[in-house]
């Protein structure tokens, strides 16, 4: 017997099963092909907004994406830089091919873990508990905990027009008995789709008709553990297109023939990335949208057409690009698809990615009903990290809403749930002020080294990185410019009057335009470029950030008031019809959760409050 498999090898997978290994347990990793590991089937990218945020918090955590992002990145771009730090972050250009190299290479050669080429076809349980897992060629693996991690590969069909094709993504076969087997167990699944753009040949694109977008001269990683990574001057660049009349007018014309349109599609697409045809419905008034054409891989001639996903005939898909400006006469390599899947219902998960039906059966990534490789990784991560802490006999690690966007989005699925492909944005935080690109290793670095998958000479560093920040914040208290101080020159240029009494450099850096970059040449004490960065921001939005961790206290006070699993909310009088039904059927475990959950209002809350006390005085 195994202590954890691990059904599918993208990017939940690999986490999961590198987290398991990490901590000493025996692992097996299931993937169709050892060659498709942490393939990208989708965008060429690692980050953007929040999601950036999340690959460092992944980092944070002990995880390998943010390690594997930057040693394969073609190009780096950090976004917003003209906005507040809450809404920063970084995304990468990634080297698809490198990218899926690196991670097979570090799964391949993981101790503790093996990779098995073979597809699974039943998830095997007794008495409500995992017991293992039937291998296609009919052989039983027993094991003590099993974390799903299958994307969209559980009866997936390809949609093109009007042709529907049982297949999973990049012509790879589907799993059509698995998801049976889990109805079978009592667990409910939904249909969801996504999609994916055509890929053109980059030497078919004339991309003098097109805008530059280039990356970011400046030294900007995911991992704490990168030290080194590609020249500005040897990046990539991306280019910037747009959609014309005369696309809107061929896809508008054609609209029944889009699977999205015909009635061929049963799932629910994603919101925040959809279908060209879908943008021209939903926005009729925009005259134009942008596509970004990105690369695929320096060993590939390929483009990746961002913003262009469609599930129109390949005939149409040939006349929608051949509009686009710079693509008139491009020759494509891979034409756009739909794809249709089988998810569960993540509302039957608790916090920590355990399933609420079957015991020690973990999912994450896309069969939870997310988007994007980096929400995947991150719940990977997590599941990975507690079914090994509970074959340890300890308690979850359940991260809050206040210490990383990882919490934010397992709290939204696990207490809300879904009816769409959920993707992380900046807008879901309520404390984003605090949830930075900057400080994630100060947020999470505790948690990945406790767990035992941050090692002793990293979180050395990460401590020394603490005391130096601390010590920079009391120097800086402690300096003072006078009225003579040659730092007025300074303020002069950036419009501010001449000093007329003393100040601390704490105070002065408290103004907007000053930076801590100007302030150092001015300094006696040497402070390093990322505790210099992490001061300023500390200095600057002190206010802000002050009030947010008051109103996070408020929410934690809610989360740590615990809700005992046996109430029968049907019995409790007062709370409303909808409060009932939706508590009953989430089963929350805090009040905290509870007050979260869609229509569960305040006063449901606190009627659900004087029941717990009358509860404990019994």
């Amino acid at each position: 017997m195994v202590d954890v498999i691990v059904i599918g090898g993208g990017h939940a997978g690999v986490e999961a099963a590198l987290a398991c290994a990490r901590t000493n347990k025996k692992t097996i990793l299931y993937s169709m092909h050892i060659d498709m590991i942490a393939s990208m089937p989708c965008n060429p990218s690692v980050g953007g907004p929040a999601k950036g945020i999340v690959v460092r918090e992944i980092d944070a955590l002990g995880g390998e994406m943010g390690k594997a992002a930057d040693a394969t990145a073609l190009q780096f771009k950090m976004l917003n830089t003209t906005k507040g730090p809450g809404v920063q972050s970084l995304r990468v250009q990634s080297d698809k091919i490198a990218y899926k190299k690196y991670m097979q290479e570090v799964c391949l050669h993981q101790e503790n873990l093996e990779v098995r080429e073979m597809c699974v076809e039943k998830v095997l349980a007794e008495n409500g508990k995992i017991t293992g897992v039937l291998q296609q060629d009919g052989q039983i693996i027993p094991c003590k905990a099993l974390i799903m991690t299958t994307g969209t590969f559980m009866s997936s069909t390809v949609l093109v027009g009007h042709t529907s094709t049982s297949s999973g993504p990049d012509n790879e076969p589907t799993t059509n008995q698995l998801s049976q087997s889990l109805r079978d167990l009592g667990i409910t699944t939904f249909r969801l789709k996504t999609g994916t753009p055509a890929r053109v040949y980059t030497d078919s694109i004339d991309f003098s008709k097109t805008e530059v977008q280039p990356g970011t001269d400046d030294f900007i990683c995911f991992s704490q553990e990168t030290t080194h990574i590609r020249p500005f001057k040897d990046q990539v660049v991306c280019y910037l297109t747009y959609t014309t009349s005369k696309t809107h007018e061929i896809i508008r014309n054609n609209l029944n023939k889009s699977a999205m349109y015909s009635g061929l599609v049963k799932g629910v697409g994603p919101r925040y990335c959809p279908s060209i045809e879908d943008k021209l419905v939903r926005f009729a008034d925009k005259e134009r949208h942008q596509i970004f054409l990105e690369p695929e891989s320096e060993s590939l001639d390929t483009t990746y057409i961002q913003g262009f996903s469609t599930s129109m005939p390949h005939d149409i898909q040939d006349q929608m690009l051949h509009s686009l400006p710079g693509l008139e006469n491009c020759r494509i390599k891979k034409y756009a698809y739909a794809i249709e899947y089988d998810a569960i219902d993540p509302l039957q998960c608790k916090p920590s990615l355990e399933n609420k039906i079957i015991e020690n059966l973990y999912t994450a990534g896309q069969i939870n009903g997310t988007s994007g490789y980096e929400e995947a990784a991150a719940q990977g991560l997590m599941a990975g990290i507690n079914a090994s802490l509970k074959l340890d006999g300890k308690e979850p690690l359940i991260l809050h809403r206040d210490e990383a966007y990882i919490g934010v989005m397992i709290d939204d699925l696990v207490t809300k749930g879904t009816k769409e492909p959920y993707r992380l944005l900046t807008s879901r935080a309520e404390y984003r002020l605090l949830l930075r690109h900057d400080n994630a290793d100060l947020r999470l670095s505790e948690y990945g080294h406790n767990v035992g998958l941050i090692k002793e000479e990293r979180y050395q560093k990460f401590m020394d990185k603490k005391k130096h920040i601390k010590e920079a914040m009391a120097y800086l208290d402690t300096v003072r410019f006078t009225p003579k101080s040659e730092i007025n020159d300074y303020l002069i240029s950036l419009g501010y009057e001449p000093l007329h009494n003393g100040i601390s450099a704490n105070e002065l850096l408290k103004r907007p335009k000053v930076t801590m970059k100007a302030l150092l040449p001015y300094l006696d004490h040497k402070i390093e470029d990322t505790v210099a960065k992490q001061v300023e921001i500390e200095i600057k939005y002190e206010g802000y950030i002050n009030k947010a961790k008051r109103d996070a206290a408020h929410l934690r006070a809610m989360d740590e008031r615990k809700l005992p699993e046996n109430i029968n909310y049907e019995d409790i009088e007062n709370l409303s019809l909808e409060a009932r039904q939706k508590l009953s059927k989430v089963q929350p475990m805090t009040m905290g959760q509870a007050s979260r959950i869609s229509g569960v209002n305040p006063a449901d809350i606190a009627v659900l409050a004087v029941y717990l006390e009358q509860m404990n005085r019994k």
